[in-house]
Formats: C-alpha cells, structure tokens, sequence
C-alpha cells in the first residue's frame, strides 16, 4: 500500500540544481542574425523610429504561444547604432542592434525566430541593416510578458 502521508521522492535529487536536464541550447549565447542592407546614411535611419521598429516585432510570433515576441518579453534592447555609447563600430555596416531572448534554451524555433526578428527589423522602410544577437542571460520568466500577453494567455 502506498503511503500518502510522506511526500514522493524525486528521481532527480541527485542533479546539481544548475543543470537543464533537456534543456540543454540549440542556439549557443551571442550567436547573431542579421539581416537588410547597410544604408550608411545616418539621417534616414534617424528617420527610423524605435517605435516602428517595435510595430514590426510586434507582428513576430512564436508558433507555440499566441503573442507577440515583444509582448513576450523576448526583446530585452533595441538601439541605434548610432546611439551606441562608446560608439559601436559601424565597419560591419550594422544600423540596429537588437538583443532577445528565447522562452527556454531548448525552444524548436532557436535558429529561426531570432531570424524573423532581424527580416522584420530590417523590412521598416530606412532601418538598413539588423542584427539580432541572442542571450540566455537574464533567463526569460513570464513576470517580463506584457499586460496584453497575459491577458491574451489568461493569466
């Protein structure tokens, strides 16, 4: 007879606290995506607001969970180049940066959403050239999902 009284015990104890068990990445930290055409005129990028660059991320879904990858919390920076202090190196012809995250390091789409983002970024008229770097560092966590994707997810 099984005694209920005494909580089950985990098979996975013996695991350091640290380790993902399969959850290991399939896309490494830092890795980029790039994707548009260097302008090389500062004055039309400038044209380009952040705002309309978000308008764009906000169209990015994850194919597993119906919100945005903006309201998901997954873009954690978008800048300028230009605005970059000290000033990034424009030798790469990079005109926006964009730093993401992904729902878990074992996310199927980790070679493709990131993709997306830096083809949506780069698609706003004048954005010139996209690159979206990847991180696992802060982890994502639902607490950094918008009131619209909660909602949206009823939470």
């Amino acid at each position: 007879m099984t005694d209920y009284s005494k909580p089950p015990s985990n098979p996975y104890a013996h695991l350091n606290s640290n380790q993902t068990f399969g959850m290991e990445s399939s896309v490494a930290e830092g890795t980029e995506f790039i994707s548009g055409e260097s302008i090389g005129d500062s004055s039309t990028i400038d044209a380009v607001s952040i705002d309309s660059i978000i308008s764009v991320l906000s169209t990015v879904f994850d194919p597993e969970i119906p919100v945005s990858i903006y309201d998901l919390g997954l873009i954690y920076e978008i800048k300028r180049v230009s605005d970059s202090s000290p000033p990034a190196s424009s030798s790469d012809g990079i005109d926006w940066e964009i730093l993401m995250t992904l729902t878990a390091p074992a996310c199927p789409v980790a070679g493709e959403l990131p993709q997306q983002a830096a083809d949506a970024a780069a698609s706003v008229e004048g954005a010139g050239r996209v690159r979206v770097r990847l991180t696992w560092s802060p982890p994502w966590t639902p607490d950094m999902m918008s009131e619209d994707a909660r909602y949206a997810l009823g939470m």
